[in-house]
C-alpha cells in the first residue's frame, strides 16, 4: 500500500491555499475600505481643543496643526519623510532640532550624527508625527546615553512613536500648546501572512516597548491609552497625564 499525495492532489492543494490567501487579503482590503464608510461620527481634527474624556483625535498628516506662523519648524503637514537634523546655538548651550517622520534606519543615522559632532548637544527639540517604533527606541537610548534633555516648543507635535524619544531626556519639557499623543503601532511589514506570525511580531514589539519604558522610568500604564486607540486615531495626553506617567519632568532623572 502506498501512502502519499499525488501530483494532481498536491497542485490542487497549493491552488486551494493560494485561493484562500487571496480571499483573506481581499477581505482585509475590503475591511480597510469599509472603515472609510463608517457611519459612526469621525474623531475631531487634531487641532480641536481637548479636555478630560475627550482626547481622541484623527491621525492624518493633512489634519496636523500648522502652529504659530513664526514657529521655527515647518508645518507638520509638510514634514520631511525621514528625520532631519538641525543644530541650534542657544547661548552657552547647544540643541539639535529633530524634524520629520521617523523612517527605518533613522536610529543609526541619529547615533552616527551625534557621534561625529565635535561638540555635544544639551537638548533635543522634537517635532515629529512618529514612524518606526524600533528606530525611535534606538534614538531614545542614544539620547539617554548622551545625557540630553528633550523639549517641544509651541505648536509642535510628538505623536505615535515620537513620545518614546521624548521620554529619554534627562529633563523633559512640553508646553501646554504642543501635542503629545499615543496609539496602537504596527510591528513588521507583514500583517496578513501568516496570522500567527503577525501576532508574534506585535507581542514581541509591545514587549520591547514595555521594557524600554521601564528603562526610561516611565509609568507603563501610559500604554493603556495606546492599546485602546486604533492607528487611524491618536490619544492626546493632557499635561497632568504627561506628569503622572513621568513623561514630563523638571528634575533630572
Amino acid at each position: 500500500m502506498r501512502f502519499g499525495v499525488s501530483s494532481s492532489g498536491l497542485i490542487k492543494g497549493i491552488l486551494g491555499l493560494q485561493l484562500a490567501m487571496a480571499l483573506l487579503m481581499f477581505g482585509t482590503d475590503m475591511a480597510d475600505g469599509w472603515r472609510g464608510f463608517s457611519f459612526s461620527p469621525k474623531a475631531p481634527r487634531l487641532d480641536t481643543p481637548v479636555r478630560p474624556g475627550d482626547q481622541t483625535r484623527r491621525y492624518r498628516p493633512s489634519d496636523l496643526p500648522t502652529g504659530p506662523a513664526d514657529r521655527p519648524f515647518p508645518s507638520p503637514a509638510n514634514m520631511p519623510d525621514r528625520l532631519t537634523f538641525e543644530p541650534v546655538e542657544r547661548g552657552d548651550t547647544r540643541a539639535l532640532r529633530l524634524i520629520g517622520t521617523i523612517a527605518p534606519g533613522d536610529g543609526k543615522r541619529f547615533t552616527d550624527y551625534i557621534t561625529a559632532e565635535d561638540r555635544p548637544f544639551d537638548a533635543l527639540l522634537l517635532n515629529s508625527p512618529g514612524g518606526s517604533v524600533m528606530d525611535a527606541l534606538d534614538i531614545g537610548r542614544a539620547v539617554r546615553a548622551s545625557g540630553m534633555n528633550t523639549e517641544l516648543t509651541s505648536g509642535d507635535v510628538c505623536l505615535s512613536a515620537c513620545p518614546y524619544i521624548l521620554a529619554a531626556g534627562m529633563v523633559r519639557d512640553v508646553p501646554e500648546d504642543a501635542w503629545v499623543g499615543v496609539h496602537q503601532h504596527y510591528f513588521g511589514e507583514n500583517t496578513v501572512l501568516p496570522a500567527f506570525l503577525a501576532v508574534k511580531d506585535i507581542q514581541r514589539g509591545q514587549g520591547a516597548v514595555m521594557g524600554y519604558l521601564d528603562e526610561m522610568g516611565i509609568d507603563p500604564m501610559v500604554m493603556r491609552h495606546a492599546l485602546l486607540t486604533p492607528p487611524e486615531e491618536i490619544y492626546i495626553l493632557l499635561p497632568d497625564e504627561l506628569a503622572r506617567y513621568r513623561i514630563t519632568t523638571s528634575d533630572p532623572v
